[in-house]
């Protein structure tokens, strides 16, 4: 492998970070025109080799089957056909979107005759650490190359194959663009100490971003001395007031839970007010059952849905990212507030509710980067938001927040024109 060949001669990590620096140099000097053509060129090579992406995912799939890893990761895992369409349709859509990159965001204009433009410009380079997910290689690569930025990704061991050989694609199909193929790097090395020293390439990385779980996360956040932008494991809840209409909260539930419960915007607790569970918790259980999901609740849920299992603290602030859900029974509005500060994770949370005021309320005193009022939580997403893809969710409050599209990847620069002035 190649990182092995590297690692004999200096560290894989350094080597390729190196690289990335001295590629943004050039891709700042690049239009947008050369950019979209680029793009264009990666997207096209993906339908064309959409064969050997999918032999090298069947190698992770195999791998992580043998390993035991749970059928709602292997999903996540997995390519297809459709899948890689999808891929090459976001890179299409990444150059659809304005470039940021050169926008004048501010100009101000001084009484001593100095005009001050504020304008974007691209943040440099960026690591990204991500898990199981082959399709974040190609949005990532697409984001961070439309504004600007060359990129050092360190995917998961469970999907190296499919990484492996999604950059070998790329790479080959950026050689023929205004791109270097150097702007894009992938690090090899499965091992834990290939993240660590990552996090601590200050004067190389400008910026880390982790996409994964909570615990990923929080190494990241830890032990990094690089700037990192926090994008949050997604504990997140549906509240059902009392006046929530059933067909709706029915549906908007399921949705949240089941659609697709590996992503980080799926609802891993129901809270219910207590007069809609009196009525209707029932009928809401045995939906759930009928769609496979495991029920563990509070000690009203257990006296209501009697085939549910005890729900532990610890399970509130679990993201299952699979087929289980907490359900917990509260007497109002403020209960509810209290149980999503508590175990919250700051991403998506929702009212069902016909009262206006009692949605406003929640809406103001939720944090969390989206609050939504009769909406499932898997809309937080940078293509349902009109961003195209997204870099990830932004848990956090300082540079962004929600869904990073590609203005979240840029920084900005002031440029002063003047005609002789000097400070007195």
């Amino acid at each position: 492998m190649l990182w092995e060949v590297i690692s004999m001669n200096g560290s894989e990590v350094r080597s390729k970070a190196e690289l990335a620096k001295s590629a943004s140099t050039v891709l700042n000097r690049l239009t947008t025109a050369q950019k979209n053509i680029a793009l264009g060129t990666m997207a096209n090579a993906l339908r064309q080799e959409q064969q050997s992406i999918i032999t090298a995912n069947a190698e992770d799939l195999e791998r992580g089957r043998q390993q035991g890893t749970p059928s709602s990761l292997l999903d996540r895992l997995a390519l297809n056909p459709e899948r890689i369409e999808a891929m090459a349709e976001g890179l299409e859509q990444i150059i659809s979107l304005p470039d940021p990159v050169g926008d004048v965001l501010e100009t101000i204009d001084r009484p001593n005759g100095l005009r001050i433009d504020k304008i974007r410009v691209p943040l440099g380079v960026i690591g990204i650490i991500y898990e199981a997910r082959p399709n974040v290689t190609v949005d990532a690569a697409g984001l961070c190359l439309k504004t600007g930025n060359a990129v050092v990704l360190r995917g998961g061991s469970a999907a190296l194959s499919s990484n492996r050989q999604i950059i070998e694609v790329l790479h080959r199909a950026l050689a023929s663009t205004d791109i270097p193929v150097d702007a894009l790097q992938i690090i090899e090395d499965p091992n834990r100490s290939s993240v660590d020293e990552m996090l601590k390439l200050n004067g190389l990385l400008d910026v880390v971003i982790p996409r994964g779980g909570r615990s990923l996360i929080q190494n990241v956040v830890t032990n990094a001395t690089v700037p990192v932008i926090e994008t949050g494991a997604g504990v997140c809840h549906t509240y059902i007031d009392e006046t929530a209409e059933l067909t709706m909260a029915t549906e908007i539930s399921l949705n949240a839970k089941v659609q697709r419960p590996s992503v980080c915007n799926s609802m891993e607790t129901l809270i219910i007010h207590e007069a809609f569970a009196a009525l209707h918790l029932p009928h809401l259980a045995e939906q759930f059952r009928k769609a496979n999901v495991e029920l563990r609740g509070c000690e009203p849920t257990l006296a209501i849905v009697p085939w549910a299992t005890a729900a532990t603290s610890e399970d509130y602030g679990t993201e299952y990212n699979d087929y289980i859900l907490n359900v917990k029974i509260v007497n109002n509005i403020q209960e509810a507030l209290s149980h999503i500060a508590q175990y919250g994770t700051q991403h998506s949370e929702c009212i069902v509710t016909e009262d206006k005021t009692q949605a406003d309320y929640f809406i103001q005193e939720v944090d969390a980067a989206a609050v939504y009022h009769n909406a499932s939580t898997r809309f937080t997403d940078g293509f349902e938001f009109g961003y195209g893809a997204e870099i990830g969710i932004s848990t956090q409050k300082l540079h962004a927040r929600g869904p990073m599209g590609l203005p979240s990847l840029t920084s900005t620069k002031y440029r002063i024109y003047g005609n002789g002035q000097i400070r007195r």
